[in-house]
């Protein structure tokens, strides 16, 4: 009882409130953003002011949807519940007749209102020539298309075409995809910029290990060169131990001795001065 009660206030809310009726399609529209994959003020935009360009005037379309490039997509949700269920809720065939019309003269309105609004010649939007007009209700659509079939065309001629649920999340996940591609494009031309640029670093890397390998080659000639000249020399009384060693032969008072590896490998009666 409690759950037929809420429904049928809903129903008489959304009636009798087109502040409402407006609020819960677009709620509608922006589910299917979200369920197409699209991000708020990312993929698309709401309820945002833009300056027309012929006369100055503020507009808000329901929904701007970003395209890749700057390229944007007018999005407009379009409620009509009063007539279209007032169809449903009599038996008299006139009177059928005559909210099913109405409710056909509801889009119909719709459709000239938001073509007179010119949304394509907003600021700050670079709209391709159609906008899409989203009716939340499929059957709604469908009953006003089957009462008269011109109204499809009708929008065309306005540059504007009308979706449903079914064909708007088709029309939304083909978004999505070109995003995704448009994500891919920039991975890869990122990668082909860090391949560059790694290639790049690579040629610098390979130009200072060859010259870090010359600075050893010039370290250790100086080595064996500095090293000749202390011990290894063919003369050893020309080496600089050598001559260390013979004035210590000589009486010159030290404390200390050279490191066993320094004269370990010399020849006896050079550690007992007799090379000149």
């Amino acid at each position: 009882m409690q759950l037929s009660e809420d429904a049928n206030n809903l129903v008489t809310a959304l009636k009798g409130d087109n502040k409402l009726q407006g609020d819960w399609g677009e709620f509608r529209l922006e589910v299917l953003l979200e369920k197409a994959g699209l991000t708020k003020d990312v993929h698309y935009t709401t309820q945002k002011s833009y300056v027309h360009h012929e006369n100055g005037k503020m507009f808000r379309p329901d929904f701007i949807i970003n395209l890749p490039e700057g390229k944007n997509l007018v999005l407009d949700s379009k409620v009509s519940l009063k007539a279209y269920e007032g169809y449903f809720s009599t038996d008299d065939p006139a009177e059928k007749e005559k909210f099913l019309n109405a409710h056909v003269n509801s889009l119909k309105t719709h459709i000239k209102e938001l073509s007179a609004k010119n949304y394509q010649t907003l600021y700050q939007i670079n709209s391709p020539d159609y906008l899409l007009l989203f009716v939340p209700v499929e059957p709604a659509l469908s009953v006003a298309l089957q009462k008269d079939a011109k109204v499809f065309l009708e929008a065309l001629d306005k540059n504007i075409v009308i979706v449903s649920t079914t064909t708007l999340l088709a029309t939304l996940r083909t978004v999505s995809f070109i995003w995704k591609q448009e994500k891919q494009k920039k991975n890869v031309l990122e990668i082909a910029r860090q391949s560059g640029l790694l290639y790049d670093k690579f040629c610098s890397f390979t130009g200072d290990l060859l010259e870090v390998g010359k600075r050893m080659e010039q370290a250790m000639t100086a080595y064996d060169n500095a090293r000749r000249k202390l011990r290894d020399s063919t003369k050893y009384g020309d080496t600089l131990i050598g001559r260390a060693e013979r004035i210590k032969k000589l009486g010159a008072k030290t404390t200390k001795e050279l490191p066993v590896e320094l004269t370990e490998d010399l020849p006896e009666e050079s550690l007992n001065g007799k090379h000149k």
